[in-house]
């Protein structure tokens, strides 16, 4: 767990990002700064700082996948037994960290200079629950947008551990490509390339930043402790990028137009 920061993202930590499909950040911002996003998606999951239109989804009671009930777009109740919480570029302190400088340059080798995400969201396992997250990769094509972002930046709220459900991945699977268009890897496809033993357990501190190639393939548990354990996760990708049904494009985060924090 932990290491070094990355403070300048180059040639050699890109290489090293191509190799793993995973780059350890380190701690970009101070522990205030995340303590301060800790508090306030407590304030925004017991209500006492609301936004319109963001959908919230509500953990599910047997950890199973296939339980968790549907997103609603509305608030569903004070309550720390959300499981995901989308949009969060809508609020300011969310908004500041995902524009950080490193940040900026990452997406600025990857990408360009114009840079939109396709989603900002809260990842929570609520102490003794927690969702069972199959084996999967984080594409486009099944999220109906028309190009495959491969750049995520996750990043810890709380320690993330084996005992409490951290992820799991398979080193290097990114160069697999698209197994399945809808996330899932087939039960035949996970018998071929997914070797138990050759996978992680990537643990990570409070307040660590983690770059994930998108189509590393990766899965996470259950949370027995008595303690959350939270996370935000940001897919940046080109802003040309659209909606395949609507053609509608998606938050511009870097570039000329970009969103801008607002006091909050």
């Amino acid at each position: 767990m932990g290491g070094e920061r990355v403070t300048h993202f180059g040639q050699a930590e890109q290489e090293r990002f191509f190799e793993a499909g995973y780059l350890r950040l380190g701690r970009v911002v101070s522990r205030a700064t995340i303590q301060a996003l800790c508090a306030r998606i407590d304030d925004i999951m017991l209500g006492r700082v609301t936004y319109d239109e963001m959908p919230m989804q509500l953990d599910s009671q047997t950890g199973q996948y296939g339980d968790v009930p549907a997103p609603a777009r509305t608030f569903l109740g004070a309550t720390l037994a959300y499981r995901r919480i989308d949009r969060l570029e809508r609020d300011p302190l969310f908004l500041s960290y995902m524009q950080h400088p490193l940040f900026r340059a990452i997406t600025a080798r990857f990408i360009g200079s114009e840079v939109s995400i396709f989603r900002a969201m809260f990842m929570n396992k609520p102490a003794s629950q927690g969702t069972i997250l199959p084996w999967h990769q984080d594409i486009g094509t099944g999220w109906g947008i028309d190009t495959n972002p491969i750049v995520t930046i996750w990043t810890a709220l709380d320690d993330a551990t084996v005992a409490n459900g951290c992820l799991q991945i398979l080193p290097g699977s990114h160069r697999f490509g698209i197994l399945n268009d809808h996330h899932f890897p087939t039960p035949e496809q996970q018998a071929h390339y997914i070797k138990e033993e050759d996978s992680l357990f990537l643990e990570a501190e409070t307040g660590e930043a983690i770059l994930l190639h998108n189509f590393l393939l990766h899965r996470s548990g259950v949370n027995p402790t008595n303690q959350p354990r939270r996370a935000f996760s940001v897919c940046y990708m080109d802003a040309v990028t659209r909606e395949v049904a609507t053609g509608a494009r998606f938050p511009l985060i870097f570039g000329r137009d970009a969103l801008r924090p607002s006091p909050s």
